[in-house]
């Protein structure tokens, strides 16, 4: 048998086994063991244990326990709900202004966590309560926070990058400041869009009443300002001393760790139960991550064995004579297709030994793909029947919002998010222009 075939098997049997329902991690893992050692003996042993060594050493690693941390001390906490209040208070008096001030939650929850599951909880438990008790179109509503807690897999510190540039050997630093501009362009077109929306049909998006705008004086709406503050603190000891130079990324985790739990403190939050929840979520989600890290490289030290990124790129460009560009966008299809019954760890530890590579023979910059890879992901998360978002919303929704609402909900912001991808494929320096001036690149 070739050797092509074999990576042909290798890749149907890893997908047969993940629709049996079995862990991701588990998966991969078991099929990149079996066929190391039925095509190597027991040399194919060493794989796994030179994988292990591999990921134990890489330093950079140390920051996904520590964003993570500090994602849910600042959601056990409670201090989320009070960023909420303030936008809640100050947009309130504008046109779709609590569904804008939702959306610059997310950006603030995104900026402080980095995982879109933690964004869209808090959008789903607090800000979508008051959304339509005020009044806001349902449908709307469901969009506005499926799309923004989105934003937590592409705006540092991202862990989905983190995890990319770990499989695809990128310098995570360069990796967010990439993030930072495509993921604010798309907030702003977020914003722009229910802005637009609610300026032509106001009962989508009502303003505060006056009595309401009344009720609030000026001395309490100063007061709430302080609540935005603490997130500010937070986000510039993390990542304004990394970008003057004064700490590293492992460093400015650690810094962003211990100012969380400095205002846990400040609040007078940090209880025995938070702290508690805290750390029991940040294991469970760190060793999910590592396992699955784990798995890629023994998967992905196969693949190189096999030699199937040169036999890819040979049928592609050799025998089917397109273009980069072309087998560019054929890559980002499929990941909006395996984005339908996958979550994005998944699609990256499945994909990344072919992808990857071959990214970097076709010329490509793998910073900049990055960024592409997690806007498909982005997409790929609200995309039906089985979108990640989809049902992570039907989970946390009120009974009022049909799944059918769901689905109906993120047509536009879809079609935001592809226009967004198309930007910054035709326009490289929206992601590349940061990392360039930061790191001279």
């Amino acid at each position: 048998m070739s050797y092509e075939m074999i990576a042909l098997l290798m890749f149907a049997s890893m997908m047969l086994l993940l629709l049996t329902g079995k862990r991701v991690f588990g998966a991969i893992g078991f099929i990149a063991v079996v066929f190391s050692l039925a095509l190597w003996g027991d040399g194919g042993s060493e794989m796994a244990f030179s994988a292990a060594m591999k990921l134990m050493k890489w330093y950079p690693l140390l920051t996904l326990p520590l964003f993570i941390y500090m994602g849910y001390m600042l959601s056990e906490s409670g201090i989320a709900d009070d960023l909420y209040r303030m936008f809640h208070v100050w947009m309130g008096p504008v046109r779709g202004g609590l569904a804008i001030g939702t959306i610059v939650l997310m950006v603030a929850i995104s900026a402080m966590n980095g995982l879109s599951v933690a964004g869209m909880a808090i959008g789903a438990s607090i800000a979508m309560p008051e959304l339509l008790r005020r009044g806001y179109d349902k449908i709307m509503v469901t969009g506005v926070i499926q799309a923004g807690s989105s934003l937590g897999i592409l705006v540092p510190p991202s862990v989905v990058l983190v995890l990319y540039g770990m499989i695809a050997r990128q310098p995570v630093g360069q990796l967010w400041l990439a993030g930072v501009f495509p993921g604010l362009m798309m907030a702003g077109l977020f914003v722009l869009y229910i802005a637009v929306r609610c300026w032509l049909k106001p009962d989508m998006g009502p303003a505060l009443s006056r009595e309401e705008r009344a009720a609030v004086t000026w001395s309490e709406k100063v007061s709430l300002l302080k609540a935005g503050l603490i997130p500010l603190f937070i986000f510039f000891s993390m990542t304004g001393l990394f970008l003057m130079g004064y700490t590293s990324l492992v460093e400015s985790s650690a810094v962003g760790a211990l100012a969380a739990t400095l205002a846990a403190i400040f609040k007078r939050r940090l209880t025995s139960h938070v702290m508690e929840e805290t750390l029991r979520k940040t294991l469970s989600i760190t060793c999910m991550f590592m396992w699955i890290i784990l798995a890629a490289l023994c998967f992905g030290a196969v693949f190189d064995g096999l030699g199937a990124v040169r036999a890819i790129e040979n049928f592609f460009v050799d025998q089917m004579g397109w273009g980069p560009w072309q087998i560019l966008i054929l890559m980002q299809v499929s990941f909006i297709v395996m984005g339908m019954f996958l979550d994005d760890t998944a699609m990256l530890v499945i994909v990344a030994p072919l992808y990857v590579p071959l990214v970097g023979h076709l010329g490509f910059d793998l910073v900049w793909y990055g960024v592409l890879y997690t806007i498909t992901c982005q997409i790929a998360y609200m995309t039906p029947p089985f979108g990640y978002n989809l049902f992570l919303m039907r989970a946390m929704a009120p009974p009022e919002v049909t799944l059918k609402d769901i689905y109906q909900s993120i047509t536009p912001f879809v079609l935001i998010m592809v226009l967004a991808l198309v930007l910054v494929m035709a326009f490289p320096q929206i992601a590349l222009w940061l990392p360039d001036v930061q790191y001279g690149r």
